[in-house]
């Protein structure tokens, strides 16, 4: 099993930190008891701009029903960009494809995105949809693993792991809450696709990036309310709990020891890491969980700088950066994400 494929895509509209944080200044105005806490929240979470899915001065007005409206339409026109581009990174052509992972917590739809965008694309109507919601930041690393599942399988196949994150469509009009706070300034849109392909099916692919050897999911119990959103009349309202960091710094690096001498490694052997973007408290918390200097993070750092943290689509842009990168064959790897739950999905990977 192989990853062969990795391209993202982001909607047109872009922001740089300081714009965006005078923006929610000048919508909040005198609401906002201390003014100068959102400007320091913005400007500590390591985040230089952002992609929008609507011109910055729509989102006032904006309401539920028409954000997700918003969030179809921009989630099919990045599926049209990031899906070719990652068939042709492996060099298939898209019809080959047999499975469709779709994997989003930022907006709902039925059809699902994946079945319009078989449409739009004229993919394989004998694909196999699994759409899913609700697994957050984790569902980038949870996919591959899901994908790896089904070409284990059927060996002689492809699947397509689709990930889309519009998170400034989730945007909570009236909470000054900290969590709301931080997250307007940490959050941002995009979207990326992987292909998995099964050990017959890589063999048709001329630039195949790394060999998938063992996936791990662990789940974390009676801790629902770490991460997560409550869905009400006004739609998504993130749950975000400074235990965060707490809860990864206490169990990843059991959870990693764990699938390393499963497969007869230790953290020594291990020479690139991919890690969530989930923000710079996030990153240092399972960096030191994982015992690895912030260089080792170099990919997720930059991802993080560049474009935010954009949930489960997040780790599949570290993914690919590295890939561009293209480690020495041999390498041993990580790639490593966390969500609601909480829990966290590991994948040991060689390229």
């Amino acid at each position: 099993m192989r990853i062969v494929g990795a391209a993202s895509a982001f909607p047109k509209y872009h922001y740089d930190q300081k714009a965006l944080a005078e923006a929610f200044l000048a919508y909040w105005g005198d609401r906002l008891p201390e003014p100068r806490k959102l400007e320091l929240l913005h400007s500590n979470v390591g985040v230089k701009g952002r992609h929008l899915s609507l011109p910055i001065e729509q989102y006032p007005a904006l309401r539920f029903g028409e954000a997700n409206d918003v969030w179809i339409r921009t989630a099919v026109e990045l599926g049209e960009v990031a899906i070719p581009a990652a068939a042709e990174q492996a060099g298939i052509d898209p019809k080959e494809i047999g499975a469709f992972f779709f994997v989003s917590v930022t907006g709902i739809a039925s059809p699902s995105i994946d079945a319009r965008l078989i449409n739009k694309l004229r993919l394989s109507t004998a694909m196999r949809r699994v759409p899913i919601f609700g697994l957050g930041c984790v569902a980038g690393a949870a996919g591959i693993s899901l994908a790896a599942d089904y070409v284990r399988a059927y060996p002689d196949r492809f699947a397509l792991l689709f990930s889309v994150e519009l998170c400034s469509l989730t945007l909570q009009h009236d909470d000054l809450s900290v969590a709301n706070l931080i997250s307007t300034g940490l959050f941002g849109d995009g979207a990326a696709a992987v292909i998995v392909a099964g050990d017959q099916a890589a063999e048709k692919c001329t630039k195949a990036g790394p060999e998938i050897v063992a996936t791990q999911p662990t789940f974390y119990p009676d801790t629902e309310r770490v991460m997560g959103w409550d869905i009400s009349e006004t739609g998504f309202q993130i749950v975000l709990s400074p235990e965060v960091p707490d809860v990864i710094a206490s169990n990843v690096g059991r959870d990693l020891d764990g699938l390393l001498a499963a497969n007869g490694l230790t953290r020594s052997d291990i020479g690139c890491w991919m890690l969530h973007t989930g923000g710079p408290k996030i990153l240092r918390a399972t960096a030191q969980a994982l015992g690895v200097p912030d260089a080792a993070l170099w990919a997720s750092w930059e991802c993080l700088s560049e474009m935010g943290n954009l949930s489960s689509s997040s780790v599949l842009m570290v993914l690919e950066k590295t890939i561009n990168k293209r480690p020495a064959p041999g390498t041993w790897c990580i790639l490593a994400a966390m969500g609601p739950a909480f829990c966290s999905e590991l994948v040991l990977l060689r390229w």
